[in-house]
């Protein structure tokens, strides 16, 4: 009983997947992906191996359908079976066999430009035309529109049976933390009542941390944001000297430090520029007493800031 979205952004390539189900850890049965390659979703008794063999055959020159189609002669549970993939042509291919279509809720799936969304056990055929809709129609990044689409099929009626567990994979080529590897966004929500909104702070954390800063988004370090900063770190332990609105050597030095002991650390640049969308989250945290915890940064700061062979059926 789930429902996922798979999608390409052609823009820059991102390839990801998101998911919702109301069983646990989703997260680590549904969604796969390779950058320059494609994605796959493998659910209802899902069989990684649609995943793992999925990827490996598309890496290989086998189109979506032709992947699909290898896949589906080597598995003889093919009725039990739902899953889809999409190339980084953003071509896809979806299977959902017959024995789901008797089990209580609706099962299937719809396809859009440059994406595919699937489930069963779900309210109604709505559920996954509104996810592809509102991939199609929104902007910003492809986690983004990920997410809105994910959001927009719970509003549609979502899973049968309610929520539990959701999602998010995101591959880019050296897009990982620090440019090292290619896994841009990888959250999993294994047991939440609200999922779908854990996803959406975790992400807009997972943004904080683990995302440089956008240079459109860093200012000068003036009078007035020299005194803040240095009350803000005098308040955390960080800043010893005099509150004054200079932003000497040492005072950039401390604040390095200070970044780094609150996880910005792809945020730090030499402590002369500031990253106004950490200058947002700080001012959340502290600066106000009845400002919301961290725990609700995402949902205060608007979103997301200024920007196996399984025996389950899941």
């Amino acid at each position: 009983m789930t429902y996922s979205i798979l999608g390409l952004d052609p823009a820059n390539g991102d390839l990801g997947v998101a998911v919702q189900s109301k069983f646990p850890g989703v997260g680590g049965l549904v969604p796969y992906g390779e950058a320059d390659v494609g994605a796959v979703a493998t659910q209802a008794f899902g069989n990684p191996r649609h995943g793992t063999v999925g990827l490996t055959l598309l890496r290989c020159g086998a189109t979506p359908a032709q992947a699909l189609d290898v896949l589906l002669g080597g598995d003889p549970d093919e009725r039990r079976r739902q899953f889809a993939l999409i190339d980084r042509h953003g071509t896809v291919a979806c299977h959902t066999g017959a024995e789901l279509h008797t089990w209580d809720g609706w099962a299937g799936s719809t396809s859009g430009r440059h994406c595919v969304a699937l489930g069963n056990g779900l309210a109604g055929g709505d559920v996954v035309d509104r996810m592809v809709a509102t991939f199609d129609a929104s902007h910003g990044c492809l986690a983004e529109r990920l997410i809105a689409a994910l959001e927009s099929g719970e509003r549609a009626g979502g899973d049968i049976r309610g929520q539990q567990s959701a999602a998010l994979l995101v591959v880019r080529r050296d897009g990982g933390y620090g440019s090292l590897d290619d896994r841009h966004v990888i959250i999993s929500i294994y047991d939440h009542a609200r999922p779908i909104d854990e996803l959406v702070r975790c992400y807009a954390l997972h943004r904080l941390s683990y995302f440089p800063s956008d240079p459109d988004k860093l200012v000068p370090i003036g009078p007035e944001l020299a005194v803040e900063l240095k009350t803000l770190m005098a308040g955390r332990g960080f800043y010893t000297g005099v509150l004054d609105d200079s932003w000497e050597a040492a005072a950039r030095r401390r604040f390095e430090l200070f970044l780094g002991s609150e996880n910005y650390d792809n945020r730090i640049n030499g402590g002369e520029l500031l990253d106004l969308e950490v200058l947002a989250d700080l001012r959340l945290r502290y600066r106000h007493p009845e400002s919301p915890s961290s725990g609700d940064t995402a949902a205060a700061r608007g979103r997301f800031g200024d920007s196996c062979r399984s025996t389950e059926r899941t």
